[in-house]
């Protein structure tokens, strides 16, 4: 009886942690106040989502993981810079997602940048940390990455 418990606890506690959602922000000047204010870099995700293969393969494959959302939730503030084909989208956020494309000179998708920032005088200056894109491997393999960039080892 005990068993059957312990697994129903299990497979609940599952469920329940799936069901919460990260917090993907779309507005950057949101995302750098909340960064600047839980002293955690962004986690800048260009992504084509309703067109690119490999952000599409990302996303499963990663970014919807329980692994990935425990690292996120502890780590990073996250933001979601999409360049889609047939989703529509405010002038407003896609001239925002094209500057920031030219500030990083994004030349594929998906590309990850890990940044942090501050606003001075009403100018945005950025500091990035360091990118990654699709990595094979699950998120194992992608957080080990991910990380080395957050949290590099000090020599």
């Amino acid at each position: 009886m005990k068993k059957i418990f312990l697994i129903a606890f299990f497979l609940v506690g599952a469920f329940v942690a799936q069901a919460q959602e990260l917090k993907w922000h779309t507005d950057v000047k949101e995302a750098i106040a909340i960064s600047n204010k839980e002293n955690k870099p962004m986690l800048l995700f260009f992504t084509g989502s309703d067109w690119c293969g490999w952000c599409i393969r990302l996303q499963n494959e990663v970014l919807k993981t329980a692994e990935f959302s425990k690292w996120a939730s502890q780590n990073v503030v996250l933001v979601e810079l999409d360049y889609p084909r047939r989703t529509p989208q405010t002038p407003e956020l896609k001239n925002q997602n094209n500057e920031l494309q030219q500030a990083f000179g994004i030349q594929g998708f998906p590309t990850i940048y890990f940044t942090s920032a501050e606003s001075k005088d009403g100018k945005v200056n950025f500091k990035g940390l360091g990118h990654t894109g699709y990595v094979a491997g699950g998120p194992t393999a992608w957080l080990a990455v991910a990380e080395g960039i957050v949290h590099p080892k000090k020599s």
